[in-house]
């Protein structure tokens, strides 16, 4: 599913997210806990603890190739900054069952290039959210070669299942500015992480001004569709200017903290059909 916005639609449909959330997930966060729980239970090396309950498991994998240039990379961190700090994203958490979620930023270039810049924190107010974004926010710039996807999706994956937190869902938010072009087949990798019980949603980074670009041309945006996502209530949400990038990643850490889609038919939703598909492998 695709997600495709202008700066003012963003706003508006924020909006309308926030308030679909409370009476939502009074039903549809138990069905989660049903549907994941055991699974994840299973898996986890650590022993319960009520403590470390969470709504949500979220990796923020954020893409440094050489392809971001240091304005993109700003912008990119400021986006994020601004999101995790805003009062619909707080208000998104609060309305949660538990009413708190885990979240860990990484930014990753090719195969065993990731780098931690923010650790596992619980958000759940204001506090908690100001001090994780500070350390994506002071942290300083780096870029590296290559662009995998799939080793970036492995080691998110890695990420949440050696942590000490029970989440409810578990969710991979993975931003790029191209194909994945090492590490193997992305669809391969892709297919292993969701069957390990993550959700993995996508943001095609789609904004330099020229149209003509390489992005374009490919059609980046269908192929996070058809390559890059995937799992229960998987989206994607291409950016295609600066100036939107912030409104985008504020909307999807809602959708994603929530938990929830707009019921269809919607004019913000366009569901893959009536293309040829993408050709995943063009690149791996």
């Amino acid at each position: 599913m695709r997600l495709d916005i202008t700066k003012t639609d963003c706003a508006l449909t924020v909006t309308s997210l926030l308030s679909l959330i409370c009476a939502a997930l009074l039903f549809a966060a138990p069905a989660a806990a049903r549907d994941y729980r055991p699974a994840l239970m299973a898996s986890s090396q650590y022993s319960y603890d009520p403590a470390n309950e969470v709504d949500v498991e979220l990796v923020l994998a954020v893409d440094i190739s050489q392809s971001m240039d240091t304005e993109e990379q700003e912008v990119q961190r400021a986006g994020y900054v601004a999101a995790l700090t805003s009062r619909e994203f707080l208000d998104a958490i609060q309305v949660g069952p538990i009413g708190r979620v885990a979240v860990t930023y990484m930014e990753w270039g090719g195969v065993d290039e990731h780098f931690i810049v923010a650790d596992w924190t619980v958000i759940q107010d204001a506090s908690s959210a100001a001090h994780f974004a500070s350390k994506i926010a002071e942290a300083p710039l780096r870029q590296v070669q290559r662009t995998s996807i799939a080793s970036a999706l492995e080691k998110s994956v890695f990420l949440v299942q050696n942590n000490q937190y029970e989440g409810l869902r578990r969710v991979i938010d993975i931003s790029g500015d191209g194909p994945n072009n090492q590490g193997g087949s992305v669809t391969a990798m892709r297919d292993r992480m969701v069957a390990s019980g993550v959700t993995i949603n996508g943001l095609p980074l789609m904004m330099k001004s020229n149209k003509n670009t390489w992005q374009a041309m490919l059609n980046l945006d269908h192929y996070y569709e058809d390559c890059v996502i995937g799992g229960p209530g998987s989206f994607a949400i291409p950016v295609r200017s600066q100036e939107g990038f912030a409104d985008a990643i504020r909307m999807k850490l809602v959708m994603e903290i929530a938990g929830l889609h707009l019921p269809e038919p919607d004019p913000y939703f366009q569901r893959v059909a009536g293309r040829e598909p993408i050709r995943c492998n063009l690149f791996d």
